[in-house]
């Protein structure tokens, strides 16, 4: 008997799905934009990478290595690991979905944190599974509350650290934790997207973790710290029967030649890692300070933004500071979709972008 419906049916799970909105890039009118939404480097990338880049377009009619081998051994060089452990992707979001793919089913169970990165549940309801929330605390990963959602469906915990959009960590001694509570069927995904800019004896990306496990999986990306947002380029670290199995799922070609030139170039140039860090280190307290001197509360972060909560009176709200900042070209990042509509993301910026937040933030504040 021919199926009475009209029109082809997506699997269950991806109606579900609230699309992905990224940080605003344009505002009508207004010459100038300071982009400060999207948490990319205000240095852009190293100037070897982008020499690397221009020079991949003599060559553009050849197809890419589909192994990506000598970016995968630049990698595993500049972090000491094993080229055969990494897989690289179009940026991490590409492998967390194709983690979602391979290790998740119909009706099972993926967990991330209340203001977890929006791609986890995305993710998770395209692979026709099931999302499942974890309370925070102080805009923090519980990882109690974590273990407590843990059920015989649970097969892969997403958990970001630091934690984009509220830029808090957990120390590595309570990933560990976590780990250890886990059943050696779930795996544990360690999104490290901000890892470079951490400066702290009590955090640790991952590396550890995965090599001495079999349920843990580490992911980075070539977006923030190293400027090559636009090149949409991550790799993953992995026990050798993970990257296995994401191999066998991945697009044959999912990493461009020019993002594998570009990417090669960038991470041999540690300097200019450096060198985002260092401004970093400088103007992320800054902004904390200065911005919690108008009355705003200031979520503490380690990464290289911060979470800006505005008061709920009317004139004074989140949605009424992105206007206001907005006509003046200074463009932060609204967060409905986290479920935090009273407060605002500010990617750490130039000096002179800095410096405009503030002095706007401070007539926002002080206006009738």
């Amino acid at each position: 008997m021919l199926n009475s419906r009209l029109n082809p049916e997506p699997r269950p799970g991806v109606l579900k799905i609230k699309p992905y909105v990224p940080g605003k890039s344009h505002v009508p009118d207004v010459a100038k934009i300071y982009k400060l939404s999207s948490n990319e480097s205000p240095l852009g990338p190293s100037p070897h990478a982008a020499a690397a880049f221009r020079a991949a377009a003599d060559h553009l009619e050849d197809y890419p290595d589909g192994a990506a081998t000598a970016l995968r051994e630049a990698i595993g060089h500049a972090h000491g690991l094993d080229p055969d452990r990494i897989v690289c992707g179009a940026g991490s979001d590409d492998l967390l979905a194709l983690i979602a793919r391979a290790y998740l089913a119909d009706g099972e169970e993926a967990i991330h944190t209340t203001h977890g990165f929006l791609v986890y549940p995305i993710a998770t309801l395209g692979a026709g599974a099931t999302p499942i929330v974890a309370p925070e605390k102080d805009y923090t990963t519980d990882v109690d509350a974590i273990l407590a959602c843990v059920t015989g469906r649970t097969r892969v915990v997403f958990l970001a650290n630091p934690n984009n959009p509220t830029g808090t960590f957990i120390p590595y001694d309570e990933v560990k934790r976590l780990h250890r509570g886990l059943p050696s069927n779930v795996l544990l995904v360690l999104d490290a997207a901000y890892a470079e800019y951490v400066q702290r004896n009590d955090y640790e990306a991952g590396i550890e973790l995965v090599a001495t496990s079999e349920n843990v999986v580490m992911c980075r990306t070539f977006s923030k710290a190293y400027g090559l947002a636009a090149l949409r380029l991550g790799w993953m670290y992995g026990p050798a029967h993970v990257v296995d199995a994401v191999h066998r799922i991945r697009g044959p070609f999912n990493v461009s030649a020019p993002a594998i030139e570009a990417g090669i170039a960038a991470v041999s140039d540690p300097a200019h890692v450096e060198r985002a860090r260092a401004h970093n280190d400088r103007w992320l307290p800054w902004l904390t300070e200065e911005i919690g001197r108008l009355g705003l509360e200031v979520t503490p972060s380690i990464a290289n933004f911060i979470l800006i909560h505005f008061p709920w009176r009317k004139g004074r709200t989140a949605a009424e500071a992105e206007a206001f900042l907005s006509a003046r070209g200074l463009v932060l990042r609204q967060l409905l979709p986290y479920g935090l509509p009273h407060a605002l993301r500010m990617s750490v910026g130039s000096e002179e972008a800095n410096r405009l937040v503030v002095e706007a933030l401070a007539a926002f504040m002080a206006k009738p």
